[in-house]
């Protein structure tokens, strides 16, 4: 299987599968000297960690990780990144009916129809699972931005569902399970999802994930645009569908007027913009706005209500997909947008730094 590999200075490796042994990550281009212990890592592992509360899918996993490589008394070395997350709470019988059956909406049939096999239990590489790999790569990525760079992210809609942009409070996402910045949301969210989880069905949702203090200049003109990165990033999470930059499709129905981000002077010489429509980026630059980006996940395609399918005989049958799943994936989708958010800036940081200076 090719193509498990994202980056071009800042590179990270994914690889195991839901089931196995294990998962992590091989992270190669990482300055030398930069602090870096396992605790570093941990903290954002924790925010994605499966189980932790009744919205989440309850496969328990401590997703403890372990440095293999590439750190010596607590520094980078320059070396490749080694990271190892064990899997402990597999149930690979849960998946033991359907393992001749396509479940719709996932990647099994297409999987099957390009290796010729594919893995069932939990979908191998196709689940969601390895973005634990991703959230620790993540991790790293945040390290080498510095603590000037602060990115953070949050569900803004789930399926229907929109927040109240007026009632947006960042201490509010950390304080309920969804990562809503609207109490008011989250406690409507809360019976929704009760509902749609008792009835062992899945939701879709909006998470936007934000940088700010990102400097100017990160990016390229034309075939590493910053914004054009992201969207390959954010497209490639599990359950994406869609990503916006800055006010994205919203752009379609304004004037000139309105879309443009007019300037007026501000302090050292950069200029200070009165409003953020393109997300922080411009030409495919960096401005040194918040950079704004929003990606939509679909309702997990594991849902208990009966489906028609076919099988691997290409027979015509029903599937229901039994196990331990999220009824709103887009949660724990949060912490994953922040990685590949930070990653694509790391990689970005490195290759300005090789360019200018």
């Amino acid at each position: 299987m090719s193509f498990n590999t994202f980056g071009r200075l800042f590179r990270t490796t994914t690889w195991g599968e839901s089931h196995g042994p294990a998962i992590g990550c091989v992270v190669d281009g990482v300055p030398p000297r930069i602090p870096l212990t396992e605790a570093d890592i941990q903290v954002w592992l924790d925010k994605r960690r499966p189980g932790q509360s009744r919205y989440t899918t309850q496969r328990k996993e401590p997703d403890t990780v372990e440095i293999l490589s590439g750190v010596f008394e607590g520094q980078t070395t320059g070396a490749p990144i080694s990271l190892l997350i064990a899997n402990q709470d597999v149930r690979s019988k849960d998946y033991s009916d359907i393992k001749d059956k396509f479940r719709p909406g996932h990647a099994d049939y297409t999987y099957h129809a390009k290796y010729g096999l594919r893995d069932y239990r939990g979908g191998g590489r196709a689940s969601a699972r390895e973005t634990a790999a991703r959230v620790a790569a993540g991790a790293i990525a945040r390290k080498i931005l510095g603590g000037a760079v602060v990115i953070r992210g949050a569900m803004v809609q789930m399926g229907a569902h929109k927040i109240d942009p007026e009632n947006w409070d960042w201490a509010q996402a950390d304080a309920n399970p969804f990562f809503c910045p609207d109490a008011a949301a989250a406690a409507a969210w809360a019976e929704e999802l009760d509902r749609i989880r008792k009835a062992g069905s899945s939701v879709g949702a909006m998470i936007q994930v934000e940088a700010a203090g990102v400097p100017v200049g990160l990016g390229a003109p034309h075939y590493a645009k910053l914004d054009a990165e992201l969207a390959a990033a954010m497209m490639s999470i599990h359950a994406a569908k869609g990503v916006e930059i800055g006010i994205g499709m919203a752009a379609a129905a304004l004037t000139g007027e309105e879309n443009a981000d007019e300037m007026r002077a501000g302090n050292e010489g950069a200029p200070r913009f009165l409003s953020n429509n393109a997300g922080g980026i411009l030409g495919g630059i960096s401005t040194g706005q918040d950079i704004v980006v929003r990606f939509a996940v679909k309702p997990t395609s594991s849902i208990l209500t009966p489906r028609k399918t076919v099988d691997t005989a290409g027979n015509e049958t029903e599937i229901a997909t039994k196990g331990r799943h999220d009824p709103c994936v887009g949660i724990r989708a949060v912490p994953v947008g922040e990685a590949m958010l930070a990653a694509v800036l790391a990689d970005h940081l490195l290759l300005h730094k090789a360019q200018c200076g």
